[in-house]
């Protein structure tokens, strides 16, 4: 059995690299897109509308939403296609 003897500055120097190449994993996996959901006062305030008139737009299915919980979240990017008309 063949023992190495591995010094403190060894150690340190493995540390570093491993280190780095984390960071590069991490920076390299990140998603490129994330999507930012919007409560209901969000988006009433984004669109200065009434609570009445976004839930006429959630009703109408103009403007898709989730609802977890009894909160209403919205895509903000859903929000800017329908502001753009698309």
């Amino acid at each position: 059995m063949k023992i190495d003897i591995v010094t403190m500055e060894e150690l340190q120097q493995f540390k570093t690299e491993f280190i780095r190449e984390m960071r590069s994993l991490i920076i390299d996996n990140k998603p490129t897109q994330t999507t930012e959901w919007l409560r209901s006062i969000e988006v009433r305030k984004m669109l200065n509308i009434s609570p009445g008139t976004l839930q006429n737009l959630r009703v109408s299915g103009t403007l898709p939403f989730k609802k977890i919980g009894g909160s209403m979240y919205y895509n903000k990017q859903e929000i800017e296609k329908m502001m753009k008309g698309e």
